[in-house]
């Protein structure tokens, strides 16, 4: 479990970094990394650290994940409490780090609805829904899926940050949207990006179970 946490800790502490570093440093170059620069970092970073971590822990790097996974029976209950520590710790190292680095950006790349936050939230659920569907589809059945896992989640993840970036921020991961609210004192809109992300893996767990039966859900203890 040692092993796992630190896995999870440093990936979240990547993808975090990376991710929303992107987002601080296209804010302080005027715009150089653009939009779609900062969807594809943030599914390469997804991508590689599935592929350096995923035999260790799994390669969760976020709480809604986890949940989901514990939902679907793939995962121990008992588990959870640390693999969420560890996804928290890693994010607040990642946007603390960012916030030495670059101390006057003002939001540090937190997620914040570009509209009303109900639109926002909807936009969580489905995209967090979408993910979900995936991580459990290509996490489980033929070898030959799980070596294409990595792709196949970075993808859909800088998908999803291409299209609805833009209006809510596309976090489908309360550990990614939670630092950089706290650090940077943006807590108004917080709750849409815990809200979203956990009912849209409520939503996807049944539905995942439903399409592929037993080869999505089976008893873990």
């Amino acid at each position: 479990m040692r092993q796992k946490f630190f896995a999870e800790f440093l990936g979240t502490f990547a993808l975090v970094f990376a991710g929303t570093g992107a987002i601080v440093i296209d804010h302080a170059t005027g715009g150089t990394i653009t939009h779609a620069g900062i969807a594809l970092t943030f599914g390469l970073i997804v991508m590689v650290m599935i592929y350096t971590l995923g035999d260790v822990s799994g390669a969760h790097f976020n709480p809604a994940v986890t949940t989901g996974f514990a939902l679907a029976r793939r995962f121990p209950w008992k588990s959870v409490p640390a693999y969420l520590a560890a996804q928290l710790l890693g994010a607040f190292f990642a946007t603390g780090l960012l916030h030495l680095l670059f101390p006057t950006d003002a939001t540090l790349g937190a997620t914040l609805p570009a509209g009303s936050p109900m639109q926002s939230l909807i936009l969580e659920i489905v995209l967090t829904f979408l993910l979900m569907v995936v991580i459990l589809s290509v996490s489980t059945g033929a070898k030959e899926k799980g070596i294409t896992a990595g792709i196949a989640v970075g993808a859909v993840i800088a998908l999803e940050a291409m299209f609805a970036g833009p209006i809510c921020g596309a976090s489908m991961n309360p550990a990614r949207s939670l630092s950089p609210a706290v650090i940077s004192g943006h807590l108004e809109h917080l709750w849409v990006y815990f809200a979203g992300p956990l009912l849209g893996v409520l939503l996807a767990v049944p539905a995942c179970c439903a399409i592929r039966e037993a080869d999505c859900c089976s008893a873990e203890t």
